[in-house]
């Protein structure tokens, strides 16, 4: 049976790894997508990788508009498996996390979190705040998963699509989502490396 993903992106720095995310999960070919995306988040691609709406929306199986709070995933009756936003700006996150279900991405996250689905952020700003870290802790605490985009070394990437694409492995190990070769697994320290 067919997997079903929402994949909602924001305004924040960091496009890529939704667009990657959709481009994988078109890739495996097991999965539904529904695409919501907000105006910033459509800017933001633009700027950061030269993409328009139509690039972006050929990518998801659904696309949903954000100001359409009537949409199929705005409802706990909607069955999939769960929600990605990825990137999720704070402005995001703090909507989420205070419950403000403004539009239709804050809508289907506050629909996961009632439904007990999983709701993953993939948290992009740098330095935090404490009013950031707050809200991330209020989003953990009510369900949510926050996973900030941060590279992993242990791999020894070469490029900067292979640190993005740890990222989407990690996301799409969290919804149980077979995928060949995006993440490198941690092996254990060899023996020769232990003894340096």
């Amino acid at each position: 049976m067919k997997k079903r993903l929402i994949v909602a992106m924001t305004g924040a720095s960091g496009a890529v790894y939704g667009v990657r995310l959709l481009q994988q999960l078109a890739r495996i070919g097991n999965c539904e997508s529904h695409l919501v995306m907000s105006s910033s988040g459509l800017m933001t691609a633009g700027h950061e990788l030269g993409m328009g709406r139509n690039d972006i929306e050929a990518l998801a199986d659904v696309v949903h508009n954000a100001r359409d709070i009537g949409a199929s995933i705005a409802s706990g009756s909607f069955r999939c498996d769960g929600m990605a936003v990825a990137p999720c700006s704070m402005r995001t996150l703090a909507a989420i996390a205070t419950g403000l279900a403004d539009n239709l991405i804050t809508r289907a996250a506050d629909v996961m979190l009632k439904e007990r689905r999983k709701l993953v952020l993939l948290a992009r700003e740098t330095p935090l705040n404490l009013v950031h870290l707050r809200n991330m802790t209020a989003a953990t605490e009510a369900g949510a998963i926050v996973l900030p985009p941060v590279p992993a070394f242990y791999n020894h990437p070469q490029t900067v699509d292979d640190i993005v694409d740890h990222t989407v492995g990690r996301v799409l190990d969290l919804f149980d989502i077979d995928h060949e070769g995006l993440v490198g697994r941690w092996q254990g320290l060899r023996a020769d490396a232990a003894a340096n």
